[in-house]
C-alpha cells in the first residue's frame, strides 16, 4: 500500500513540475503569434511575410497567423496595433517613412510614431516612375513636357498618401514646378493592375515591384543615390537633375510596452531568416535589398527620419 501511495505521490509530483514548467516557459508558449499586414494581398509587405512565415514558425516554434488591416495609407493597422496587449503575440509590419509622415500630417492619424516598438528594419526598396510599356513617353523629360503643356493628361498613381511615394512625386511636382496629380491606392498590388488598366499614366512604385512587370512596365526614373541593381539601364533622378532619394524601409514592430527580452527573441529570429541563403537570393531577384537594422538601431533610424521629414514637410509647405 505504501509503495502504491509513494509511486502515486511521485507521479503527481512529476505532472505539478511538468505543469509548473510549461506555465515558466519564455516566450513564445503555446500561442499563435498574429502577424499584421498594412496593405493589400501581393504587395512588398505581404510578399515577406509569407516568405518569412515558414522559417519564423520554425524558429520560434510556434504557428505564425498573417492577417491583413487595409486603409488609411497603413494607419488603421498601425493604430490597432498601438492599442494591442505589449505580449509580443501582436505585431504587425511597418513602412517608413509611411508609420512617420502620417502621425506629422495628421493629427487624427490615431497613432504616434512612438507608440510602436521596432523589431528590426529588414529590406528597403526604393522609389520607381515607371510607365507601360506601349506608353509614348519613353524618358522623364517627355512626360514632364506633356504634364507641363496640357496640365491633368498626366496623372501619377502611388500607394496611398504620406507614403514614400506619395513624398516622391511631390518633391518631383516641386522640383519640376509642375503640378502632376497624384492618386493614392491601397497597396502596392493595385498599382500595375491601375497603370495597365490605362487608370493613371504612370506609377511611382518600388523597385521590387517593378521587377516582376519588367515586359510591362517601362522604367523611367529610380529614386536612389547609384543606379539599382536590376535598373541599370534607368538613370537616377539626380543623374536627371532632380534630387529625389526616396524609397519605403520595411520592418516588424510591436506595441510600444512589450519587454525587451521579448523584442530580442523576434529579432534574432528575424534576423537569423535573412541571412538563410535560399531566402536572402529569393527576396534579392524580387527587388528587395536585405539589411539588418536591430531593435536600437531601428530606434535610431526612426528618430533621426522623424527629424528628417519634418524638414521636408516645412519646406514644402512654404512653396
Amino acid at each position: 500500500m505504501l509503495k502504491h501511495l509513494c509511486v502515486m505521490f511521485a507521479c503527481c509530483a512529476m505532472l505539478i513540475l511538468g505543469t509548473t514548467a510549461k506555465a515558466d516557459q519564455p516566450f513564445p508558449k503555446a500561442e499563435p503569434i498574429n502577424y499584421l499586414i498594412p496593405f493589400s494581398a501581393g504587395g512588398e509587405s505581404d510578399l515577406f511575410a509569407r516568405a518569412q512565415m515558414p522559417y519564423l514558425e520554425k524558429e520560434l516554434g510556434q504557428k505564425i497567423v498573417i492577417s491583413y488591416k487595409i486603409g488609411a495609407g497603413g494607419a488603421v493597422a498601425w493604430s490597432e496595433l498601438a492599442r494591442s496587449k505589449p505580449t509580443g503575440y501582436y505585431t504587425v509590419g511597418f513602412n517608413i517613412p509611411h508609420i512617420i509622415l502620417q502621425p506629422l500630417e495628421r493629427k487624427d492619424a490615431g497613432y504616434q510614431t512612438n507608440g510602436l516598438k521596432p523589431v528590426m528594419t529588414f529590406h528597403v526598396t526604393p522609389c520607381v516612375l515607371a510607365v507601360s510599356a506601349d506608353s509614348p513617353y519613353k524618358a522623364l523629360e517627355e512626360l514632364l513636357k506633356a504634364a507641363k503643356e496640357k496640365p491633368g493628361s498626366v496623372i501619377i498613381g502611388g500607394v496611398g498618401n504620406s507614403t514614400a511615394g506619395h513624398i516622391a512625386c511631390v518633391m518631383l511636382n516641386k522640383f519640376s514646378g509642375i503640378q502632376i496629380p497624384y492618386i493614392p491606392f491601397p497597396g502596392t498590388a493595385d498599382l500595375p493592375i491601375a497603370l495597365l488598366g490605362k487608370h493613371v499614366t504612370a506609377i511611382m512604385a518600388f523597385t521590387s515591384g517593378a521587377t516582376q512587370y519588367v515586359k510591362e512596365m517601362r522604367p523611367l526614373a529610380v529614386a536612389s543615390e547609384t543606379r539599382a541593381p536590376g535598373f541599370e539601364n534607368v538613370p537616377t533622378f539626380k543623374e536627371l537633375g532632380f534630387n529625389i532619394v526616396e524609397g519605403s524601409f520595411r520592418g516588424l514592430a510591436v506595441p510600444k510596452g512589450t519587454p525587451d527580452d521579448i523584442v530580442e527573441v523576434l529579432y534574432k529570429a528575424c534576423a537569423k531568416i535573412n541571412k538563410i541563403p535560399e531566402f536572402a537570393k529569393k527576396m534579392t531577384s524580387m527587388g528587395m535589398k536585405l539589411i539588418d537594422m536591430d531593435p536600437k538601431e531601428s530606434q535610431k533610424f526612426f528618430d533621426r527620419k522623424v527629424e528628417e521629414y519634418k524638414t521636408i514637410l516645412a519646406n514644402l509647405k512654404k512653396k
